[in-house]
């Protein structure tokens, strides 16, 4: 087989994986359970700022997105409120695992969508 035939071949064998592969979609959300305050919420990642946003309590911003092809996307998210700042990591697409983000006055809880149970805590750092 030519060099040509074998580049072609190689080319419609990745484009036939890449169109059969299922869309999956990942996801994160950071929801404001603070008592009467506004949640400032700014998150990024190496290539994507997506912007400060400020959540009313009992509201909720989050974000959809294709999985990347090197599995290693990481967003991380800075909360402000009153005089506390907060920075975590939201998403770690390696680990897969907590999604849901609940901003509390005595901290952050991490949740998984399989597993009610909470996943991660942080308390707001004391200044």
């Amino acid at each position: 087989m030519s060099v040509y035939k074998t580049a072609v071949a190689v080319l419609v064998t990745i484009v036939m994986i890449v169109m059969t592969r299922p869309a999956i979609q990942d996801n994160f959300s950071v929801t404001n359970m603070l008592r009467d305050k506004i949640l400032m919420v700014h998150c990024r990642s190496k290539d994507d700022d997506l912007d400060a946003h400020a959540v009313a309590v009992d509201d909720s911003i989050g974000w959809s997105f294709g999985p990347s092809f090197s599995g290693e996307t990481l967003f991380w998210c800075r909360l402000a409120v009153e005089d506390k700042r907060l920075t975590f990591t939201a998403y770690n697409e390696s680990e897969r695992n907590i999604r849901l983000w609940y901003v509390r006055d005595d901290g952050v809880y991490g949740w998984n969508k399989q597993n009610p149970k909470v996943a991660w805590k942080s308390v707001w750092p004391r200044h």
